[in-house]
C-alpha cells in the first residue's frame, strides 16, 4: 500500500494563493515486529464476555474530536490534551527505563554474542493521522515493540530476569491501553472559555460530567505544547499566555 497523506500541519486561515505551492504531502510508515504491538494497532471489539480494547487507530480517531474542540476554545479539550501528552511521555519514559534494564541483563551474558529477535515478516503499517499526538502515540507503540523484542530475546535465552522487570515487561501492554482509552472519557459539549467565565448551563453540564477545570488551564497558563495554529490566530478569548503556545 502506497498512500499519500497530509502532513500534520495547519493550513492558513486565508484562502491559499492558487498560483503558489500546493498542500504538503508525505508518507509515514510504522514497522511492527511483535504480535503484542500489532494487536494494539486496531485494538479489539467487545463481545462474548470480552471488553473492547481501544487501539492506536481508535485513539487517533477520538483525538480528532479533541483537536477540533481546541479550535473552538474548549478549555476541557485543552485539559484532556495536556493529560494525553503527559501520559504518553510517562509511558515512553517507563518503556525506555525497562528497555535499559533488559539490555543490561543481555550485555552481562559473556558467553553469547546476542542480536535482538526480529520478525521474519514485520508488519508495515501506513500511518494516516491528522493529529501530532497520534504520531507521538505511534512512537510510544514503537518503543513498546522494541522492548518486547528485547524481552523475548532474554526469555528465549533462558536468562534470569529480576522479578520486578519481568512483571513490568509482562504487564506493560496495559500502560499503552490506558493511554489509548483515555480520550474516550472526554465529552464534546460545544463549550468555550466564555461559557466557563459566565457559568452557563453548558459550563455546569461540563463540570458535572468532566470535573472542575484547573484554573491554570482556564487562564491559558498551562496548555498542550502542540495546538492548532488556526486557533492561535483566530481566537479572541485566548489569554496572552495561550498565544505563546
Amino acid at each position: 500500500m502506497n498512500t499519500h497523506v497530509d502532513l500534520p500541519g495547519e493550513q492558513p486561515i486565508d484562502q491559499p494563493d492558487k498560483t503558489g505551492p500546493g498542500a504538503l504531502r508525505g508518507e509515514v510508515w510504522l514497522n511492527v515486529q511483535t504480535y503484542q504491538a500489532q494487536s494494539l494497532i486496531k485494538g479489539r471489539r467487545g463481545g462474548e464476555g470480552k471488553p473492547a480494547i481501544i487501539g492506536l487507530v481508535g485513539f487517533a480517531e477520538r483525538l480528532k474530536v479533541l483537536w477540533q474542540a481546541v479550535r473552538s476554545d474548549d478549555p476541557y479539550a485543552d485539559w484532556w490534551l495536556v493529560k494525553v501528552e503527559e501520559s504518553i511521555g510517562d509511558v515512553r519514559s517507563q518503556l525506555h527505563r525497562l528497555q535499559d534494564q533488559l539490555q543490561a541483563v543481555l550485555v552481562n551474558v559473556e558467553c553469547f554474542e546476542v542480536t535482538f529477535a526480529q520478525s521474519s515478516r514485520p508488519q508495515r503499517v501506513s500511518l494516516q493521522f491528522a493529529n501530532p499526538y497520534a504520531f507521538r502515540a505511534a512512537q510510544m507503540l514503537a518503543d513498546y515493540d522494541r522492548m518486547v523484542c528485547t524481552w523475548m530475546t532474554a526469555r528465549h535465552l533462558g536468562l534470569a530476569l529480576p522479578t520486578e522487570v519481568a512483571e513490568q515487561a509482562n504487564g506493560s501492554g496495559r500502560w499503552l491501553r490506558r493511554v489509548f482509552a483515555f480520550p474516550q472519557s472526554y465529552q464534546y459539549l460545544e463549550i468555550s472559555r466564555s461559557d466557563i467565565h459566565q457559568d452557563t448551563a453548558r459550563a455546569v453540564k461540563a463540570r458535572e460530567r468532566m470535573g472542575d477545570l484547573p484554573q491554570e488551564i482556564l487562564d491559558g497558563e498551562k496548555l498542550p505544547s502542540l495546538r492548532p495554529v488556526t486557533f492561535q490566530r483566530a481566537s479572541a478569548t485566548c489569554s496572552p499566555a495561550c498565544q505563546d503556545g
